[in-house]
């Protein structure tokens, strides 16, 4: 792999290790560190390395070698001192990068002022992902990407199945883009206009969140009499 990193992921709670297995099968060379055993023979089979220690103890995280790394994730989020004190240890060891999960906003404006490289809020992202979708039938999965515009899964309603694509006029009428389309367990990065959808296809479309409700609406099914 021409891109291989070193990464550390410091916390193995559920996103630790979601984080984790996905890097290693990702390809890069993962450290998953914890003080609970449990959890690290948990990952142990699914990453380059896994270890028990106190990530909060410096002369600890030298050993290991941490100061070598390209990336860190600080995953530990429940624990405020805890998560701010990793983080400076990392910084001072010389990580070039450091990706840290936040709690709460207070939490994420600490992190960002101690300078790490990214603050990331999982449940919120989650909970944004699941309200659109809640709130949109036909809309499988969602993505925040700045307040107010996001990316949407949308499923091809039937009265479009044998369709061109060019047909819905996207840009046009919803001033919405299909970045892609997703059909069989296979994706086409910026379909073709011409390209006829079928049963069962979903396009991923880009743009304003009330854009993405207005094609949202449009493919809803008739209502009932």
């Amino acid at each position: 792999m021409a891109n291989r990193r070193q990464v550390a992921v410091l916390g193995l709670g559920r996103f630790g290790q979601t984080v984790a297995r996905e890097l290693t099968r990702l390809g890069h060379d993962v450290l998953a560190l914890d003080s609970n055993e449990r959890l690290v023979l948990e990952v142990s089979d699914d990453v380059t390395h896994a270890v028990q220690t106190d990530f909060t103890d410096e002369e600890a995280l030298t050993a290991l070698g941490l100061g070598k790394y390209d990336t860190a994730i600080v995953a530990v989020s429940t624990n405020l001192e805890s998560s701010i004190l990793t983080t400076v240890l990392l910084q001072r060891l010389g990580v070039r990068r450091i990706v840290a999960k936040a709690a709460n906003e207070l939490h994420g404006s600490i992190l960002q002022r101690l300078g790490v490289s990214r603050v990331v809020y999982p449940e919120r992202e989650i909970g944004l992902r699941v309200a659109h979708s809640f709130a949109a039938p036909g809309v499988t999965d969602y993505l925040n990407v700045a307040p107010g515009y996001g990316f949407a899964r949308v499923s091809v309603p039937e009265q479009l199945v044998g369709k061109p694509l060019n047909a819905l006029d996207l840009h046009k009428s919803y001033d919405i883009t299909a970045v892609a389309l997703h059909r069989s367990g296979s994706v086409t990065l910026n379909p073709s206009a011409s390209e006829v959808l079928r049963e069962a296809d979903e396009l991923v479309v880009a743009g304003l969140d009330d854009d993405l409700e207005r094609l949202r609406a449009s493919f809803a099914p008739p209502e009932m009499p």
